[in-house]
Protein backbone atom coordinates (compact mmCIF):
# COMPACT_ATOMS: atom_id res chain seq x y z
CA UNK A 1 0.00 0.00 0.00
CA UNK A 2 1.49 3.70 -1.15
CA UNK A 3 1.59 5.49 1.90
CA UNK A 4 0.98 9.56 1.70
CA UNK A 5 4.04 12.07 1.35
CA UNK A 6 3.11 14.28 5.06
CA UNK A 7 5.48 16.56 3.35
CA UNK A 8 3.02 16.84 -0.02
CA UNK A 9 0.20 16.94 2.63
CA UNK A 10 2.04 19.65 4.56
CA UNK A 11 2.13 22.00 1.45
CA UNK A 12 -1.39 21.91 0.56
CA UNK A 13 -3.03 22.46 3.67
CA UNK A 14 -0.64 25.71 3.83
CA UNK A 15 -1.46 26.37 0.21
CA UNK A 16 -4.95 26.44 1.12
CA UNK A 17 -4.30 28.11 4.63
CA UNK A 18 -2.69 31.35 2.48
CA UNK A 19 -5.58 31.72 0.65
CA UNK A 20 -8.09 31.75 3.09
CA UNK A 21 -5.83 34.34 4.54
CA UNK A 22 -6.51 36.28 1.75
CA UNK A 23 -9.99 35.57 1.42
CA UNK A 24 -10.69 36.58 4.77
CA UNK A 25 -8.97 39.97 4.35
CA UNK A 26 -10.75 40.66 1.17
CA UNK A 27 -14.02 40.02 3.19
CA UNK A 28 -12.61 42.59 6.03
CA UNK A 29 -11.77 44.91 3.26
CA UNK A 30 -15.09 44.59 1.90
CA UNK A 31 -17.07 45.39 4.92
CA UNK A 32 -15.22 47.98 5.53
CA UNK A 33 -16.23 50.57 2.72
CA UNK A 34 -17.95 53.57 3.24
CA UNK A 35 -18.61 56.88 2.33
CA UNK A 36 -15.16 57.29 1.28
CA UNK A 37 -15.86 54.47 -1.59
CA UNK A 38 -18.38 56.59 -3.15
CA UNK A 39 -16.52 59.61 -2.69
CA UNK A 40 -13.91 58.19 -5.43
CA UNK A 41 -16.94 57.05 -7.41
CA UNK A 42 -17.90 60.05 -7.88
CA UNK A 43 -14.83 62.47 -8.20
CA UNK A 44 -13.59 60.02 -11.16
CA UNK A 45 -16.62 59.57 -12.56
CA UNK A 46 -16.96 63.20 -12.87
CA UNK A 47 -13.35 63.68 -13.97
CA UNK A 48 -12.66 65.28 -17.39
CA UNK A 49 -9.07 63.90 -17.32
CA UNK A 50 -7.92 59.97 -16.63
CA UNK A 51 -7.14 58.43 -14.22
CA UNK A 52 -3.21 58.26 -12.68
CA UNK A 53 -2.42 55.44 -10.83
CA UNK A 54 0.56 55.96 -8.89
CA UNK A 55 3.15 53.66 -6.92
CA UNK A 56 6.21 52.21 -6.50
CA UNK A 57 7.55 48.57 -6.08
CA UNK A 58 4.83 46.21 -5.78
CA UNK A 59 2.11 49.09 -5.46
CA UNK A 60 3.32 49.99 -9.32
CA UNK A 61 2.44 46.51 -10.62
CA UNK A 62 -0.78 46.49 -8.79
CA UNK A 63 -1.31 49.68 -10.64
CA UNK A 64 -1.02 48.53 -13.71
CA UNK A 65 -3.28 46.12 -12.97
CA UNK A 66 -5.80 48.57 -12.19
CA UNK A 67 -5.18 50.77 -14.52
CA UNK A 68 -5.51 47.91 -17.77
CA UNK A 69 -9.12 46.94 -15.68
CA UNK A 70 -10.14 50.79 -16.29
CA UNK A 71 -9.28 51.53 -19.31
CA UNK A 72 -11.00 48.23 -20.67
CA UNK A 73 -14.33 48.14 -18.86
CA UNK A 74 -14.36 52.55 -19.95
CA UNK A 75 -12.45 55.04 -17.69
CA UNK A 76 -9.24 56.42 -18.67
CA UNK A 77 -6.36 55.42 -17.12
CA UNK A 78 -2.45 55.24 -16.89
CA UNK A 79 0.69 54.05 -14.94
CA UNK A 80 3.20 56.80 -13.42
CA UNK A 81 5.70 54.75 -11.38
CA UNK A 82 6.94 57.42 -8.53
CA UNK A 83 10.08 56.73 -8.44
CA UNK A 84 9.69 57.90 -12.29
CA UNK A 85 7.88 60.74 -11.83
CA UNK A 86 10.59 62.13 -9.53
CA UNK A 87 13.10 62.22 -12.65
CA UNK A 88 10.67 63.64 -15.07
CA UNK A 89 7.58 61.75 -15.32
CA UNK A 90 5.49 64.18 -13.61
CA UNK A 91 4.97 65.92 -17.17
CA UNK A 92 2.47 63.13 -17.83
CA UNK A 93 -0.11 64.36 -15.48
CA UNK A 94 -2.67 67.13 -15.83
CA UNK A 95 -4.56 69.48 -14.24
CA UNK A 96 -7.99 67.82 -14.90
CA UNK A 97 -6.68 64.54 -13.43
CA UNK A 98 -7.63 62.26 -10.45
CA UNK A 99 -4.55 60.55 -8.95
CA UNK A 100 -4.69 57.35 -7.22
CA UNK A 101 -1.70 56.61 -5.21
CA UNK A 102 -1.18 53.27 -3.57
CA UNK A 103 0.56 52.63 -0.29
CA UNK A 104 -0.63 50.38 2.00
CA UNK A 105 1.97 51.98 4.72
CA UNK A 106 0.77 55.41 3.79
CA UNK A 107 4.87 56.21 4.36
CA UNK A 108 6.30 55.24 1.01
CA UNK A 109 9.22 58.12 0.78
CA UNK A 110 9.24 57.91 -3.27
CA UNK A 111 5.03 58.88 -2.89
CA UNK A 112 5.66 61.33 -0.01
CA UNK A 113 8.14 63.56 -1.89
CA UNK A 114 5.18 63.76 -4.55
CA UNK A 115 2.78 64.85 -2.73
CA UNK A 116 3.37 68.82 -2.73
CA UNK A 117 3.18 68.08 -6.86
CA UNK A 118 0.24 66.15 -6.97
CA UNK A 119 -1.34 68.46 -5.08
CA UNK A 120 -0.55 71.43 -6.99
CA UNK A 121 -0.99 69.56 -10.18
CA UNK A 122 -3.71 67.16 -10.29
CA UNK A 123 -7.64 67.80 -9.81
CA UNK A 124 -7.76 65.20 -6.62
CA UNK A 125 -5.68 63.27 -4.78
CA UNK A 126 -7.45 59.89 -3.61
CA UNK A 127 -5.36 57.46 -1.68
CA UNK A 128 -5.67 53.51 -0.77
CA UNK A 129 -3.95 52.60 2.26
CA UNK A 130 -3.99 50.66 4.88
CA UNK A 131 -4.11 53.23 8.13
CA UNK A 132 -6.17 56.22 8.22
CA UNK A 133 -3.24 57.73 10.28
CA UNK A 134 -0.30 57.59 7.50
CA UNK A 135 0.87 61.09 6.03
CA UNK A 136 -0.67 59.62 2.80
CA UNK A 137 -4.21 59.64 4.04
CA UNK A 138 -4.08 62.48 5.54
CA UNK A 139 -2.67 64.72 2.72
CA UNK A 140 -5.40 63.20 0.11
CA UNK A 141 -8.77 64.57 -0.56
CA UNK A 142 -10.41 61.24 -0.37
CA UNK A 143 -8.34 57.98 1.61
CA UNK A 144 -9.38 54.60 1.33
CA UNK A 145 -8.65 52.67 3.98
CA UNK A 146 -8.06 48.89 3.67
CA UNK A 147 -7.35 48.40 7.49
CA UNK A 148 -5.04 46.51 9.58
CA UNK A 149 -4.49 43.62 7.28
CA UNK A 150 -1.72 40.60 8.09
CA UNK A 151 0.37 39.21 5.34
CA UNK A 152 0.33 35.66 4.62
CA UNK A 153 3.91 35.93 3.82
CA UNK A 154 5.81 33.42 6.04
CA UNK A 155 7.82 36.25 7.15
CA UNK A 156 5.25 38.43 7.49
CA UNK A 157 6.92 40.86 5.06
CA UNK A 158 6.52 40.04 1.48
CA UNK A 159 3.29 42.12 -0.21
CA UNK A 160 0.76 39.80 -0.24
CA UNK A 161 -2.53 39.99 1.33
CA UNK A 162 -2.08 43.78 0.83
CA UNK A 163 -1.88 43.82 -2.63
CA UNK A 164 -4.57 41.66 -3.47
CA UNK A 165 -7.18 43.77 -1.12
CA UNK A 166 -5.84 46.94 -3.50
CA UNK A 167 -6.49 44.75 -6.42
CA UNK A 168 -9.99 43.88 -5.10
CA UNK A 169 -10.92 47.50 -4.56
CA UNK A 170 -9.32 48.23 -8.07
CA UNK A 171 -11.87 45.61 -9.36
CA UNK A 172 -14.93 47.33 -7.47
CA UNK A 173 -13.94 50.75 -8.64
CA UNK A 174 -13.62 50.01 -12.41
CA UNK A 175 -16.77 47.65 -12.09
CA UNK A 176 -18.88 50.34 -10.45
CA UNK A 177 -17.93 52.97 -12.47
CA UNK A 178 -18.12 50.45 -15.81
CA UNK A 179 -22.42 49.84 -14.25
CA UNK A 180 -22.43 53.94 -13.71
CA UNK A 181 -21.71 54.65 -17.32
CA UNK A 182 -23.45 51.91 -18.88
CA UNK A 183 -20.60 50.26 -20.54
CA UNK A 184 -22.16 47.57 -22.66
CA UNK A 185 -21.09 44.32 -24.26
CA UNK A 186 -20.38 46.51 -27.83
CA UNK A 187 -18.29 48.53 -25.97
CA UNK A 188 -16.55 45.96 -24.22
CA UNK A 189 -15.60 44.59 -27.82
CA UNK A 190 -14.75 47.97 -29.47
CA UNK A 191 -11.87 48.35 -26.82
CA UNK A 192 -10.75 44.72 -27.45
CA UNK A 193 -10.31 44.42 -31.37
CA UNK A 194 -7.83 41.47 -30.88
CA UNK A 195 -8.82 39.94 -28.11
CA UNK A 196 -10.96 36.38 -28.59
CA UNK A 197 -13.37 37.61 -26.17
CA UNK A 198 -14.02 40.90 -28.09
CA UNK A 199 -13.75 39.45 -31.37
CA UNK A 200 -16.63 37.21 -30.35
CA UNK A 201 -19.00 40.34 -28.71
CA UNK A 202 -18.96 41.97 -32.38
CA UNK A 203 -21.53 41.90 -33.97
CA UNK A 204 -22.37 40.58 -37.54
CA UNK A 205 -22.16 43.95 -39.34
CA UNK A 206 -18.57 44.33 -38.50
CA UNK A 207 -17.22 41.65 -40.25
CA UNK A 208 -20.15 41.27 -42.86
CA UNK A 209 -19.24 41.46 -46.77
CA UNK A 210 -21.44 43.73 -48.00
CA UNK A 211 -20.98 46.25 -51.07
CA UNK A 212 -18.53 45.03 -53.48
CA UNK A 213 -18.43 42.00 -51.83
CA UNK A 214 -21.47 40.43 -52.46
CA UNK A 215 -23.61 39.57 -54.97
CA UNK A 216 -27.42 40.30 -54.73
CA UNK A 217 -29.81 39.90 -57.74
CA UNK A 218 -33.66 39.15 -58.58
CA UNK A 219 -34.97 35.92 -58.05
CA UNK A 220 -36.47 36.35 -62.01
CA UNK A 221 -33.47 36.47 -64.13
CA UNK A 222 -31.92 33.46 -65.53
CA UNK A 223 -28.79 31.83 -63.85
CA UNK A 224 -26.95 33.00 -66.96
CA UNK A 225 -28.30 36.52 -66.23
CA UNK A 226 -27.60 36.27 -62.91
CA UNK A 227 -23.49 34.93 -63.20
CA UNK A 228 -23.07 37.46 -66.27
CA UNK A 229 -24.02 40.92 -64.65
CA UNK A 230 -23.83 40.60 -61.18
CA UNK A 231 -19.98 40.71 -60.69
CA UNK A 232 -18.38 42.50 -57.94
CA UNK A 233 -15.08 44.18 -57.88
CA UNK A 234 -14.53 43.07 -53.96
CA UNK A 235 -14.01 39.23 -52.20
CA UNK A 236 -16.54 37.44 -53.92
CA UNK A 237 -18.72 35.32 -51.77
CA UNK A 238 -19.53 31.80 -52.86
CA UNK A 239 -23.84 32.72 -52.97
CA UNK A 240 -25.87 34.74 -54.81
CA UNK A 241 -28.73 36.58 -52.48
CA UNK A 242 -31.98 36.19 -54.35
CA UNK A 243 -34.71 39.30 -53.86
CA UNK A 244 -38.31 39.36 -54.97
CA UNK A 245 -39.79 42.00 -56.77
CA UNK A 246 -40.49 43.94 -53.19
CA UNK A 247 -36.53 43.50 -52.57
CA UNK A 248 -36.64 41.06 -49.72
CA UNK A 249 -34.29 37.68 -49.61
CA UNK A 250 -36.06 35.28 -51.02
CA UNK A 251 -33.25 32.44 -51.21
CA UNK A 252 -29.90 31.90 -52.15
CA UNK A 253 -27.83 30.43 -54.81
CA UNK A 254 -24.56 28.94 -54.24
CA UNK A 255 -21.58 27.90 -56.43
CA UNK A 256 -21.88 24.24 -55.25
CA UNK A 257 -25.41 24.66 -56.37
CA UNK A 258 -23.55 25.76 -59.93
CA UNK A 259 -21.73 23.05 -59.76
CA UNK A 260 -23.95 20.61 -59.52
CA UNK A 261 -26.38 21.71 -62.53
CA UNK A 262 -23.05 21.18 -64.63
CA UNK A 263 -22.49 17.58 -63.16
CA UNK A 264 -25.98 16.77 -63.72
CA UNK A 265 -26.05 18.13 -67.44
CA UNK A 266 -28.74 20.42 -66.86
CA UNK A 267 -27.78 22.96 -70.03
CA UNK A 268 -31.57 24.22 -69.93
CA UNK A 269 -31.57 25.12 -66.28
CA UNK A 270 -29.32 27.76 -66.90
CA UNK A 271 -31.85 30.15 -69.00
CA UNK A 272 -34.80 29.36 -66.57
CA UNK A 273 -35.58 31.50 -63.55
CA UNK A 274 -32.81 31.35 -61.06
CA UNK A 275 -35.67 30.88 -58.27
CA UNK A 276 -36.23 27.21 -59.81
CA UNK A 277 -32.87 26.01 -58.35
CA UNK A 278 -32.40 28.22 -55.46
CA UNK A 279 -32.49 27.54 -51.92
CA UNK A 280 -35.85 29.48 -50.82
CA UNK A 281 -36.29 31.24 -47.51
CA UNK A 282 -32.52 30.44 -46.02
CA UNK A 283 -31.49 31.03 -42.61
CA UNK A 284 -30.55 34.40 -42.27
CA UNK A 285 -29.55 36.33 -39.13
CA UNK A 286 -30.62 39.98 -38.64
CA UNK A 287 -28.48 43.40 -38.55
CA UNK A 288 -27.19 43.30 -34.77
CA UNK A 289 -26.53 39.86 -33.96
CA UNK A 290 -23.69 38.71 -31.96
CA UNK A 291 -20.85 37.58 -33.99
CA UNK A 292 -20.90 34.57 -31.61
CA UNK A 293 -24.25 33.69 -32.41
CA UNK A 294 -23.64 33.79 -35.87
CA UNK A 295 -20.61 31.68 -35.80
CA UNK A 296 -22.61 29.02 -33.96
CA UNK A 297 -25.33 29.05 -36.42
CA UNK A 298 -22.92 28.48 -39.06
CA UNK A 299 -21.82 25.32 -36.84
CA UNK A 300 -24.64 23.83 -36.28
CA UNK A 301 -26.27 24.04 -39.46
CA UNK A 302 -23.40 22.90 -41.53
CA UNK A 303 -23.88 26.04 -43.68
CA UNK A 304 -20.77 28.14 -45.24
CA UNK A 305 -22.88 31.34 -46.07
CA UNK A 306 -24.88 32.63 -43.75
CA UNK A 307 -27.17 36.07 -45.28
CA UNK A 308 -27.48 38.97 -42.79
CA UNK A 309 -30.94 40.82 -43.56
CA UNK A 310 -32.25 44.50 -42.09
CA UNK A 311 -35.29 44.96 -40.02
CA UNK A 312 -37.58 44.57 -43.72
CA UNK A 313 -35.86 41.71 -44.60
CA UNK A 314 -33.59 43.48 -47.52
CA UNK A 315 -30.20 41.40 -47.81
CA UNK A 316 -27.70 43.44 -45.86
CA UNK A 317 -24.77 41.80 -45.94
CA UNK A 318 -23.25 38.45 -45.99
CA UNK A 319 -20.79 36.26 -43.58
CA UNK A 320 -18.98 33.87 -45.28
CA UNK A 321 -17.19 30.77 -43.81
CA UNK A 322 -14.12 31.50 -44.72
CA UNK A 323 -13.61 35.08 -42.77
CA UNK A 324 -13.92 33.53 -39.06
CA UNK A 325 -10.52 32.61 -39.80
CA UNK A 326 -8.78 34.48 -37.21
CA UNK A 327 -11.78 35.59 -35.82
CA UNK A 328 -11.91 32.73 -33.89
CA UNK A 329 -9.26 29.61 -32.40
CA UNK A 330 -7.57 27.43 -34.95
CA UNK A 331 -9.11 24.44 -33.81
CA UNK A 332 -12.84 25.82 -34.07
CA UNK A 333 -12.53 26.99 -37.33
CA UNK A 334 -11.53 23.61 -38.44
CA UNK A 335 -14.29 22.41 -36.71
CA UNK A 336 -17.00 24.80 -38.49
CA UNK A 337 -15.39 24.26 -42.05
CA UNK A 338 -15.63 20.22 -41.49
CA UNK A 339 -18.92 20.90 -40.72
CA UNK A 340 -19.67 22.65 -43.44
CA UNK A 341 -18.42 20.26 -45.98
Amino acid sequence: MKLANPLVDDRLDYARQIIRGEAAALMHVAEGLDDAFLQTIELIHRCPGRVCITGTGKSADVGQKIAGTLNSTGTRAYVLDATRAMHGDLGMIHHHDVIVALSYSGETEEVLKLLPSFRQMALALVSITGHEDSTLAKASDVALILGQLEEVCPLGLAPSTSTTAMIAVGDALAFVLMRMREFTHEDFARFHPSGSLGRKLLKVEAIMRQGNDVRISDDRKSIREVFSQERRLGRRTGAVMLTDDAGVLSGVFTDSDLARLFEKHRDDAFDRPIREVMTPRPITVPIGTRLSDAVELLRRRKISELPVVDAAGHPAGMIDITDLIGLVSREEAESYLRAAG
